[in-house]
């Protein structure tokens, strides 16, 4: 039961043996089968090594491509009809069982590479302060290898071929005149102007946490149809990711200090207190810094506003 079970392949799920494509002009539903198409066989890929753990980077490509499956799921004219709902339901189940693991990884990353300069005796401090962070991740590894042996993954992963391949059904949704590549990047596009207007001039944290999430959804909406799409398409792509890496990197800062804070309450240890209050001030200092950073970058994304406006009015 504790063993690493054989993945399957994508002719095991009945995936056809060459990657589907898309034209630039073919319907969003179009576009959306060749996204689940791509990922589904990119989480497959990833599959093994998450649950072996020997190399993270697996872990971390397989959350990535959960939600790139989700964001192609809720896609507008994805055509999908009632299959939708669960597998959005059965995706974000698997995100929540992957997504501890991977929190956890990088935290623990981040605070031993700041510790890399400190003399031996604080870095040995700083593993004292971090072993309740690995005890963590040591219990949210074995929910996420329980969770991946269930029948709800294996039907998950059957569910998702059966809509790659799919007929698309007919969708009541009007898109107005726009082109596919228009049509699937507006919705999420204008959620993210809506909600960065909406914002004061020193949003709490947890308001730009919840922006970078809406960034996160309009990048790999454009990424749905980038390949087949226009360079205006391509360049939100690049700003959007620009965009959302400096607020990961305020938000991963933000929770860092955060953690720290936790770790090192009712600490008797003084080398441990001592290395606590060393990495919770560099974590304020640059979570500070990358604040004053994301309406720059902001700017950028918003740049592609006019040339929305007047293709879908």
């Amino acid at each position: 039961m504790h063993g690493v079970t054989t993945s399957l392949t994508p002719s095991d799920l009945g995936l056809p043996s060459e990657p589907i494509t898309a034209r630039r002009k073919d319907p969003p539903a179009i576009h959306v089968r060749v996204r689940l198409d791509s990922q589904l066989r990119a989480l497959l890929a990833h599959e093994a090594g998450t649950k072996s753990g020997v190399d993270p980077e697996d872990l971390h490509q397989m959350r990535v491509t959960i939600r790139r499956l989700r964001a192609a799921v809720n896609a507008d004219g994805a055509g999908l009809g009632e299959i939708a709902p669960p597998l959005q339901e059965d995706l974000k189940w698997l995100g929540n069982a992957l997504g501890p693991v991977r929190d956890l990884d990088v935290q623990l990353d981040r605070l031993r590479a700041e510790a890399a300069g400190f003399d031996d005796d604080e870095r040995a401090a700083v593993e004292r302060l971090l072993g309740g962070l690995i005890t963590e991740r040591k219990a949210a590894r074995r929910r996420m290898l329980a969770a991946m042996r269930t029948k709800r993954y294996n039907s998950l992963l059957t569910s998702l071929a059966a809509a790659t391949v799919s007929e698309p059904e007919e969708t009541t949704s009007d898109n107005g005149g726009r082109d596919a590549v228009i049509s699937v990047i507006y919705r999420p596009y204008r959620k993210l102007f809506k909600a960065v207007a909406a914002l004061g001039e020193d949003p709490v944290d947890e308001q730009l946490h919840a922006l970078r999430i809406k960034g996160k959804r309009l990048r790999y909406a454009a990424e749905l149809v980038g390949a087949a799409g226009k360079e205006p398409v391509k360049e939100l792509i690049k700003a959007t990711k620009a965009f959302q890496e400096v607020l990961g990197e305020h938000q991963d800062a933000a929770v860092a200090e955060d953690i720290i804070r936790r770790l090192s309450a009712g600490q008797q240890d003084p080398a441990v207190i001592f290395v606590a209050g060393r990495l919770v001030e560099r974590e304020h200092a640059r979570r500070l810094a990358y604040r004053s950073q994301w309406r720059d970058k902001w700017d950028a994304v918003a740049a592609f506003a006019a040339d929305f406006n007047r293709k879908t009015t």
